[in-house]
């Protein structure tokens, strides 16, 4: 669950490895002090392009002041599925709940309801229908990633020949349905950010 605590902390601790007053990282990001006091408070968070210049003078990447964002790794990665047919997405959503017993497995049938879970949320993994909704799976997918760089996103097609815009947005993987557990297991098996605890 996201934490502004947490995140507050890490830019703390970061700009005192670097021997930086809240003023000296100020001045050198362009914006007040009260900025990086409201950041380092856990009173405000950073918009996505802040964060990535926040990062570079900070001396990290990106994806680890997102990872602060967190309470650490969940003890249990959240798997979410994006199908517009409801009896599918049931079928999909206990599928990979019964494969992958460690995750927290949620279904939506809607691009909104995905993109404001993952705004709350870590997601680790994102099965996403390559046709939902028109070209709505591929814009959840590039929102879920400037979201978190380090969600894997695996699409499902129902026909892989129609599938090749996918791989222009760099996914995990790519599964062509119907989906099986062998199919889960070797997406998992082999992904581009590797998920403690997902067994």
């Amino acid at each position: 669950m996201l934490t502004l605590e947490s995140f507050g902390q890490r830019i703390r601790s970061l700009r005192i490895e670097l021997n930086l007053t809240q003023q000296e990282l100020a001045d050198q990001m362009f914006v007040s002090r009260k900025t990086i006091g409201n950041w380092e408070s856990g009173n405000r968070l950073p918009d996505i392009s802040m964060l990535s210049r926040l990062a570079r003078h900070l001396g990290v990447e990106t994806y680890e002041l997102l990872d602060a964002m967190y309470d650490g790794e969940e003890d249990s990665p959240i798997v979410i599925v994006v199908e517009k047919e409801q009896s599918i997405l049931n079928s999909f959503v206990q599928l990979i709940s019964d494969t992958l017993q460690d995750a927290q497995v949620f279904g939506f049938d809607t691009f909104t309801e995905a993109h404001r879970f993952a705004n709350e949320n870590r997601v680790a993994i994102a099965f996403i229908d390559v046709e939902l909704h028109e070209d709505s799976g591929f814009i959840l997918a590039k929102l879920l990633q400037s979201i978190s760089p380090r969600t894997n996103i695996v699409f499902l097609t129902r026909n892989f020949s129609q599938a090749d815009a996918a791989w222009e947005i760099h996914p995990s993987g790519c599964v062509e349905m119907p989906l099986t557990a062998e199919k889960i297991r070797q997406e998992t098996a082999n992904l581009r950010y590797p998920v403690r605890n997902l067994k």
